[in-house]
């Protein structure tokens, strides 16, 4: 490992030089080896492909045989029906493809155009994608690091390295090796990272990794190695279609031996075999799926939620669990500073009384600040470390600014380094120079001798050193970062101002503590979770005591739950791991490797796991996960482009929105499955026990399809659009192995379509009192406005209609008349008639017919009471 090596064994490894780089021959020689500095592409899927793609499900090929069946038999426009709607549901899936060819581009294009590089001892700009291992990279703050490297110099360097750990605190870099060896990315402080800033300071670094060997490189391979997975839909409803289409070829193998025992004509029982295998197949399922969920998207924009892929909207609703990085998602991301301490503990957040020694405490943190606030849209905007500008943001908000400072000059400074983890700036005042000083707790102290209190300047007693010290240990334990602060006064500047001079007898001013807090919403919205059966999980690049503490405070971390970090994780086996993943809430210091693990392991223990995260870092288990959420405002193109759902407010709330959307969609879509299914049982109960019993055909294909394609089509739309049930977010998540017409609803199904099918044979046999015309008249509308009536049953398999109220969803009352009115039209209109060898009925068997056409509705509401109670 490179950051354990000293400087000059990272040279020696990688054949350069601490001083003058590599030469330009040998730059040239490893560009030709090594290839450029650039992230692979994967070959993208040629268009053509992508489209056939949408013809693999078994329902698809059971449709395109029965239009093959029709063409063969010249039943030319029932062949073109179905063909249309197998092509218009393959356009709609191929329109909403996109996958990993745009996640590689947007990481490919994060890559820094330019870099300065030592080579043959002069300093040049060489391209990025041109650099190879070796070459000695010089760095400057506000620089984007162009390939991994092993610093050489670090002068007050601070990285940011949020793409990579999720992290916005910038990590305050060293040159020398380090003596663990196995350190998470965040914890290697001598190395340097791809797509990472500097933030402040310089330094250089010889280059140790390129293109995809670098880290940013290897999230980049995880994106390719993360294979598609069908979502839970997706798969029951390619059981469904299976389940089906045998269910046909049965039916009409049954069919057929009846008819050839009956002695009838072989053509006829063809067209008879033709219609029920249309009958058995809900042509227009995979469309009205796909539509549902369009709605169901429409819907979530509204509630600041973009799918980017439509079946994910049901896996979402079938979550077990939500992965969800801590900065920036269940935080604000933003440095606050909630506490201070001089000669007594105080809250600021809500704003308090400052004593002079509070105001001298605030004074020091913006003095001693090197943040600066710029301009912008009429706005002052803080620039700098996130801990430096919440110091300043806490000025503000006191009226303590830098401006209001501008008077006090800094004329000299001692910076900050990670050795002495302290900070001097000296400044010109009316009664000499002051220093002010800011830094670790425990370094302060022991420059200190003494302390600021409200009767002045009094020598600091080890009893106040031990009070300090416990403040220091019990903010720290609550996760705060704490700050303490000093000050020195001169009577002119030292002619030597460095740290012997200036960091002694310094008079302890105070302490402050400051967090990244929590985003207000998000514990009502982790508690949401819970009561509707979602564990929420924390995956954090951050610190354990500090990931517990928000975890906790957030409802996340619960009584005998457990918290590892990323070197724990490490330790563990893949068995040992899956024993102990269900019971883990909170992962910290982690690798974008260890967060694919980590989705890896909870879906193999059976949950279904949806995945928030904004960073480049999370774009693998993004696109692992079942369901990708990415943050729509702090979110990297990465992360958008491999995620499935792009929370556009960047609010974890609408996370649980969202989870409750895709629940409604799924239920409704059971509700079109219920409706549509029950309605093609009825059709096949009424040919099966007509022909059974010699009968004539009491229906035509034409009749079938037009019942199938258009009575059904518009209710089924209209059920799509439910409101959710009252219970909805108290159930527990799906089973994901419970198919979708389990817990009962194939016994329903059945037993509607047993009832609407034998009223459908009522009204064949007293329309064949008159004629085979007017009995297959009867049956036709008999079977086309029962279904209409039944719409309004399946609306809840429990609740009354007249309690869901008959108007209320304006959709299937807008959908059923729509229908109604074209079943009046081809019964009415003499051509459209006679198209589909219709009769006119006489008025007694019209009264029969809407008789029999509505008593679906009493009949379900007596089953329904019954059921309840």
């Amino acid at each position: 490992m490179f950051y354990n090596q000293r400087t000059d064994e990272v040279a020696l490894e990688l054949k350069s030089d601490l001083i003058s780089g590599l030469t330009g021959q040998e730059a040239q020689k490893r560009m030709i080896e090594m290839g450029q500095n650039v992230l692979q592409q994967e070959k993208p899927t040629p268009v053509v492909v992508r489209f056939l793609r949408q013809f693999e499900d078994f329902m698809i090929w059971i449709l395109i045989g029965a239009s093959v069946i029709s063409f063969f038999t010249h039943e030319i426009a029932d062949g073109f029906i179905i063909l249309t709607i197998v092509l218009l549901n393959g356009v709609l899936g191929f329109v909403q493809e996109n996958n990993a060819e745009k996640s590689m581009q947007a990481l490919k294009n994060m890559q820094v155009p330019n870099a300065e590089v030592v080579r043959d001892g002069q300093v040049i700009q060489v391209p990025s994608p041109l650099l190879v291992p070796g070459d000695l990279v010089r760095l400057n703050a506000g620089d984007v690091i162009p390939a991994d490297g092993r610093l050489i110099e670090a002068a007050s360097l601070s990285i940011e390295e949020a793409q990579l750990t999720g992290e916005s605190v910038p990590v305050n870099k060293q040159v020398e090796a380090l003596q663990n060896e196995d350190l998470s990315i965040g914890d290697r402080k001598n190395m340097a990272y791809a797509t990472s800033r500097v933030t402040s300071g310089r330094g250089s670094m010889l280059v140790t990794a390129t293109g995809m060997n670098t880290e940013i490189g290897k999230i980049a391979d995880l994106l390719n190695q993360e294979e598609e997975e069908k979502t839970p839909l997706q798969v029951k409803l390619a059981e469904l279609g299976k389940m089906l289409g045998i269910g046909a070829v049965i039916i009409c193998a049954l069919i057929f031996f009846i008819g050839y025992l009956q002695g009838r004509d072989m053509f006829e029982m063809l067209m008879i075999a033709i219609s029920l295998a249309v009958a058995a197949i809900p042509e227009g399922l995979p469309a009205i799926v796909t539509i549902v969920l369009a709605m169901g998207v429409n819907r979530m924009i509204s509630s600041n939620a973009i799918v980017r892929k439509l079946p994910a909207v049901e896996t979402l609703g079938s979550a077990s669990v939500i992965c969800s990085d801590k900065t920036g998602t269940l935080t604000q991301n933003k440095m606050t500073v909630t506490e201070i301490y001089t000669d007594e503990h105080k809250q600021v957040s809500g704003g308090i009384e400052l004593t002079d020694i509070d105001r001298l405490l605030i004074k020091t943190g913006v003095l001693c600040n090197d943040a600066s606030v710029v301009e912008r849209d009429g706005k002052d905007d803080q620039i700098g470390d996130p801990t430096e500008t919440a110091l300043l943001a806490l000025g503000n908000s006191y009226d303590l600014t830098k401006k209001s400072f501008e008077q006090i000059i800094r004329i000299a400074e001692v910076p900050f380094d990670s050795d002495r983890k302290m900070m001097s700036t000296l400044h010109r005042e009316k009664n000499g120079v002051v220093a002010y000083v800011k830094g670790a707790p425990d370094q302060m102290l022991s420059k200190c001798s003494t302390i600021m209190t409200p009767d002045g300047k009094k020598a600091l007693t080890e009893e106040a050193r031990q009070r300090i010290t416990a403040r220091i240990s019990e903010m720290s334990a609550r996760a705060l970062r704490v700050l303490a602060f000093a000050v020195k006064t001169f009577d002119e500047l030292p002619e030597d101002v460095d740290v012997e001079n200036v960091e002694k007898d310094l008079t302890f001013v105070g302490l402050m503590g400051m967090i990244d807090p929590p985003r207000e919403e998000v514990k009502s919205a982790v508690a949401t979770a819970t009561r509707a059966g979602i564990r929420t999980v924390m995956i954090t690049g951050d610190y354990k005591d500090t990931a517990v503490a928000i975890a906790t405070q957030l409802g996340i971390l619960k009584e005998g739950d457990r918290s590892i970090s990323g070197t724990e994780l490490n330790a563990l086996s893949e068995d040992d791991f899956l024993d102990i993943v269900n019971e883990v809430s909170v992962y910290a210091r982690v690798s974008p490797s260890h967060k694919v693990r980590i989705v890896k392991a909870l879906k193999a223990k059976g949950q279904i796991v949806a995945m928030t995260g904004d960073g480049v870092n999370d774009a693998p288990a993004l696109k692992g996960a079942d369901i990708g959420c990415a943050m729509g405002i702090t979110g990297t193109d990465v992360s958008k482009e491999a995620s499935d759902l792009i929370l556009t407010d960047d609010n974890f709330t609408t996370i649980v929105s969202a989870v409750k959307e895709g629940r409604t969609i799924y239920d409704n879509i059971k509700k079109s499955v219920n409706f549509l299914l029950a309605s093609n049982m009825g059709e096949i109960f009424t040919l099966l026990i007509a022909i059974s019993f010699g009968l004539p055909m009491p229906l035509l294909a034409i009749h079938i399809l037009w019942i199938n394609l258009v009575t059904d089509s518009f209710p089924a739309l209209a059920l799509g659009v439910e409101h959710s049930e009252p219970d909805l977010m108290t159930r527990k998540p799906r089973n994901p192995d419970v198919s979708i017409l389990g817990e009962g609803l194939i016994l329903d199904i059945l037993l509607q379509g047993i009832m609407i099918g034998s009223l459908s044979l009522l009204a064949f046999k007293i329309g064949l009192k008159d004629s085979v015309e007017a009995a297959r008249t009867m049956t036709f509308l008999t079977l086309s406005m029962s279904q209409l009536v039944h719409s309004f049953n399946v609306r809840s398999r429990f609740g009354s209609v007249l309690k869901l109220g008959i108007f209320s969803n304006k959709r299937l009352n807008q959908g059923t008349l729509l229908s109604f009115f074209a079943l009046m039209a081809v019964y009415l209109i003499p051509q459209a008639r006679s198209v589909f060898k219709l009769t006119w009925l006489s008025s007694l068997e019209v009264i029969a017919t809407v008789c029999l056409a509505i008593t679906p509705l009493i009949i379900m509401e007596t089953y329904k009471f019954f059921r309840r109670n």
